[in-house]
């Protein structure tokens, strides 16, 4: 099969993109969409032209490096699965297929597919940690914690922070990611120690970083690659608040409110 593809291209952030459309070589349909895009870029190279940049790592749906819009959403055109894991037979021969990256401000764009996505991290650091000894994996068994609970911190600890909740949103709000690192620590005994601080620290840190305001249109959850629920944004938004009222009242964060 062959397919025409509608590429974003872009030097650097500086520069003005655009779209360019390439023709496939012949492709096999059980390729994934990043085994697609290997083989266009060869093709590429071979005629002299600069290959398309593009984020990849494990390619195993595991480490959320894969971050591309294909035909307006977010991963591809199936649910709970990452761009890695999208593969060409869930296109037809001759299809044209649009391909964009994450569109969002504080997600700044490096290179043609590729965006930076730092300040996810930079949030993780404000407060996505514990300082409580765990000791050694036998330990883990020393401090009981009920079933409820742990399946709902693991449910939400399974957040890759790929950030297409962010591109799936109108707002660009990162309230799922940020719920989903807030509430996996929350949940658990050993979370207990920074829950005020940690809910606090991390939801400012995403309004400085300029991402917008939550207004629950379950965008961000139906493109979830692991399903995390909107539940987790109503839990993270009571903490918020028990947090400020137990805290300083003053230091009030937009995100957190929406």
């Amino acid at each position: 099969m062959k397919v025409h593809l509608k590429v974003w291209r872009q030097k650097n952030a500086s520069v003005r993109g655009e779209f360019k459309t390439y023709t496939s070589p012949e492709l096999n349909p059980n390729m994934s969409f990043l085994e697609m895009l290997d083989v266009v870029n060869e093709d590429l190279a071979g005629y002299g032209e600069e290959p398309i940049a593009f984020d990849h790592d494990c390619r195993e749906g595991i480490c959320g490096t894969c971050s591309l819009v294909i035909n307006g959403k977010p991963h591809g055109p199936h649910r709970g699965v990452a761009t890695c894991q999208t593969y060409l037979r869930s296109f037809q021969d001759g299809d044209e297929i649009v391909i964009e990256p994450w569109r969002a401000r504080a997600f700044p764009i490096v290179k043609d597919l590729v965006c930076d996505r730092k300040a996810f991290d930079r949030i993780q650091q404000a407060g996505g940690f514990i300082t409580v000894r765990t000791g050694a994996a036998p330990d883990a068994n020393s401090i009981p914690v009920p079933k409820e609970n742990s399946d709902l911190a693991m449910d939400a600890a399974q957040c890759i922070g790929c950030g297409a909740c962010v591109a799936a949103c109108k707002n660009a709000s990162a309230m799922l990611f940020v719920a989903a690192k807030v509430s996996h620590l929350g949940l658990l005994p050993q979370g207990q120690p920074e829950r005020n601080r940690r809910v606090k620290a991390m939801v400012e840190r995403m309004d400085t970083e300029g991402f917008g305001a939550c207004t629950v249109t379950g965008s961000c959850e139906a493109v979830c690659p692991k399903g995390i629920s909107l539940d987790f944004i109503a839990r993270m938004n009571r903490d918020y608040a028990t947090a400020l009222i137990k805290g300083d009242p003053k230091k009030v964060a937009g995100g957190g409110a929406g």
